[in-house]
């Protein structure tokens, strides 16, 4: 009888205590994918970052290259004016 009457009690008490459980999991769940997000942000900024230092890297190289043709080109006229010089 006792058992009985105590058994709503129980019931709401149970109710209670696993209504906290479900908003302290949703409030993790939200507090993660927060994270999750920031994670990704962060992720494509730093792949930006990346790829824009891919294209200044190709654009230094083709410099670099440019001035070695340049310098290539200028010895080869000065052996040309050498060797004409010494003829």
């Amino acid at each position: 009888m006792i058992r009985s009457a105590l058994a709503p009690l129980v019931r709401a008490s149970k109710l209670r205590i696993m209504g906290r459980v479900w908003a302290l999991l949703a409030l993790a769940l939200l507090l993660a994918a927060c994270g999750v997000a920031d994670t990704g942000v962060t992720t494509a900024a730093q792949a930006e970052s990346a790829a824009q230092q891919a294209a200044q890297a190709r654009a230094i190289q083709d410099q670099v290259r440019q001035q070695i043709d340049t310098a290539q080109e200028k010895a080869a006229e000065q052996r040309r004016a050498a060797e004409a010089d010494g003829q």
